[in-house]
């Protein structure tokens, strides 16, 4: 397939298995792609020719870019030793531990390659190590050692990897030259990663005092950062570009904003840039992951010396392998953290941990797209010409942990967890490691109301500041705007209502609805006996109400009957016979008896709901209020819409719907004050609520800029 078809395909498979995400949440979307991909390579025999160095220049350059610029400062430094311990320590011993193991149960494996799939498996996902440790509510010491080594246990894990490939490709192995190596590549790729960005940044400073200071430039400029840095590493120092980017990322993290800078609109156009960036890569991996897996099988089952059913007996043995060797390593740290903090007179009666806190720690290690990035960049030969050896079986291995491992943590979650929400990974989350460190030492559960309930709250403030806000001369802005916000109230209603009480309020909706249906008849009706609207009109606006109902009726899934088909095709056909009368006269007289139509059914649909209201055998209370609102201000909108406006009008009417929007956002910020000085919601929630009113804002202002 040629490679801009490919780009393409893999795009758009992104973008869908995203949309059934949407529909089945309790599937990671990584599995649905893995899917995707798989199907990709056997229905439409879609290939990807794979390159390791520009895999590795493409992928995980900006991804571990990303993860060090997202890396939460608090955390890095209070807890900077453990960290550092656990992301080095715990990935060499998975890769010795781990690599010998799998050269005992797969002896036809090479010790190098052993070492290669152990060191490359070693690294988890961060996103999804974060979504399982809070909500099965993991002890402190363990919570922080899972999320914070999940976070840079990516350029240990590769840098052993990468290492573990170099020995296999040359055959050549030394242990002294290894360290020597090992030193060497990794100090100076820090350092490397470290000048680098220090001069990227002094450059970036130096031409904004010169007035270069746009936003496309700088968000561009720092995209294309992690790239650079990882190829000057590579090629000219031959240093580990995979920790010059985690440095690079770090230093850009607490330097990369000059304290005298106002860039709020940079801020907001990077995060979202970089969000979409690592939305695409990631699940573009997971793709490719797929798409390979047909080659990996076909070479597995082609393979005498291995059964196709032994390697997936081998992919499970090998978690669980890395899940023992995780829970252990996590139950004994703890123990003696404990230990020690138990000595200490300050600290004593501290609990022990648990083995099933350090058990679920352990089935937090989901492994995802470093992973696939890394296995996926083996090279097809060696040195000498000859095919690697097992990087078929290496990468069904590492594909079945992958795979294991999202299942496994699917199904445990719900088990460990009274929260069901969905497992998330880096493939369907953008949340900024703050936001989710943020969370957890804030958020006490049954404290705060919901969002959705918040969103309620506010909307009606601005509804209610509308309402005291419209006048004669701005009544048909108001009633827009009242509608906007009545339509994304009901919705947000609907949605935190049970289904009996919802079956409910749409069973009266629906019986408001035919009372002023009713009335609008009768209009139609009066303005037709009455000679002020032509035969014509009065079949066409008959036809567009029927249609009305109609609609109404099969959105609660019932149909209407209006007779039989005969008589049914007359209809259409008289009503089609009307409309090419109605084009045949003149322009201004149609909008005038359309104008005149409109405005009349709305008055007769108000004047006919009133008299149902003042009915004595009506309970008025069983309705609900926002139900009946919401039908009034539709009318009371359509009888502004039925009124001339010239340009001028229109200009003006545009300039009151902006000024409405305005006192609307200033009440919704109001209202987020009121619950947060309430103690309704968090300060977490109440920035979530606040940047939601921002972007609104933003795009008013980009509205009235196009206006002008």
């Amino acid at each position: 397939m040629h490679i801009l078809e490919a780009v393409i395909l893999l795009m758009t498979l992104v973008v869908f298995s995203n949309v059934i995400d949407h529909f089945v949440p309790a599937i990671p979307v990584s599995l649905i792609q893995v899917v995707l991909g798989l199907g990709a390579a056997l229905i439409m025999q879609t290939s990807i020719p794979l390159e390791t160095d520009w895999f590795l220049l493409l992928f995980i350059a900006p991804l571990l870019f990303n993860d060090g610029r997202r890396f939460p400062k608090r955390e890095l430094w209070k807890l900077r030793g453990p960290i550092l311990a656990n992301a080095i320590v715990l990935v060499f011993l998975t890769t010795l531990l781990g690599g010998l193991l799998f050269h005992l149960i797969i002896p036809t494996m090479p010790f190098s390659v052993s070492f290669a799939l152990a060191a490359i498996l070693s690294p988890t996902d961060p996103v999804a190590v974060q979504s399982i440790s809070k909500r099965a509510k993991l002890p402190e010491g363990i919570l922080h050692i899972v999320s914070g080594e999940s976070l840079i246990n990516d350029a240990s894990g590769l840098i052993a990897f990468k290492y573990a490939i170099a020995a296999t490709v040359t055959g050549v192995f030394s242990l002294r030259h290894a360290i020597t190596d090992f030193v060497y590549i990794s100090i100076m790729g820090f350092i490397s990663g470290v000048v680098i960005i220090a001069i990227i940044l002094m450059i970036e400073n130096w031409l904004y005092r010169q007035g270069i200071n746009d936003v496309i430039f700088s968000t561009v400029l720092q995209v294309t950062t992690p790239f650079v840095v990882y190829l000057i590493t590579e090629e000219f120092i031959h240093a580990s570009g995979v920790i010059a980017v985690v440095a690079a990322g770090i230093v850009f993290h607490f330097y990369g904003t000059a304290p005298d800078r106002s860039q709020p609109e940079l801020t907001l156009v990077s995060e979202k840039t970089w969000d979409i960036i690592i939305y695409t890569l990631n699940g573009i991996v997971f793709l490719i992951l797929g798409i390979e897996l047909p080659i990996a099988m076909t070479n597995v089952i082609q393979n005498d010396k291995i059964n196709t059913f032994a390697a997936l007996g081998l992919s499970f043995v090998a978690w669980l392998i890395l899940l023992v060797i995780r829970v252990v390593w996590i139950y004994g740290y703890q123990r003696v953290s404990t230990i020690r903090s138990n000595r200490n007179k300050f600290l004593k009666n501290k609990q022990m941990p648990t083995f099933k806190a350090a058990l679920l720690a352990g089935l937090s290690g989901v492994r995802g797209a470093v992973t696939m990035a890394g296995v996926l960049s083996i090279p097809m030969t060696v040195a000498s010409g000859d095919r690697f050896p097992s990087r078929s079986l290496a990468l069904f291995v590492a594909a079945g942990v992958i795979i294991i491992s999202l299942v496994v943590a699917t199904v445990t979650l719900p088990l460990i967890s009274e929260d069901k929400a969905p497992l998330l990974t880096r493939a369907n989350s953008t949340n900024d490691p703050d936001e989710i460190e943020n969370e957890n030492e804030d958020q006490q559960d049954g404290q705060y109301i919901s969002e959705d309930e918040a969103r309620l709250y506010i909307m009606k403030l601005a509804v209610q500041r509308i309402e005291e806000e419209r006048r004669p001369f701005n009544q048909k802005e108001a009633y827009d705007l009242i509608l906007d916000y009545q339509f994304l109230i009901r919705r947000l209603e609907l949605k935190l209502q049970d289904k009996k009480e919802m079956a409910t309020i749409i069973s009266d909706e629906l019986a408001l609805r035919r009372v002023a249906l009713k009335g609008e008849r009768s209009a139609i009706q009066r303005l037709f006996d009455d000679h002020e609207i032509s035969k014509e009109t009065y079949l066409v606006s008959n036809a567009r109400l029927q249609r009305v109902e109609n609609q109404m009726i099969r959105s609660i899934g019932r149909k209407v009957r209006l007779g039989h088909g005969t008589s049914q095709q007359f209809i259409r056909l008289k009503n089609k016979m009307s409309l090419w009368l109605i084009q045949r006269r003149s322009h201004e007289d149609i909008s005038n008896e359309l104008a005149l139509v409109q405005r009349e059914q709305a008055k007769g649909a108000i004047k006919e709901l009133s008299g149902y209201f003042a009915r004595d055998d009506i309970d008025n209370q069983r309705f609900d209020s926002q139900s009946v609102y919401h039908l009034i201000v539709h009318y009371r909108n359509q009888i502004e819409l039925a009124k001339e406006h010239s340009k001028k009008q229109i200009k003006d009417h545009t300039m009151q719907y902006q000024h409405l929007r305005i006192k609307a956002l200033a009440a919704e910020r109001e209202g987020v004050q009121v619950l947060l000085e309430q103690g309704h919601i968090d300060w977490s929630m109440a920035a979530h609520l606040r940047q939601y009113i921002n972007y609104s804002e933003t795009v008013l202002i980009m509205d009235y800029q196009s206006d002008d």
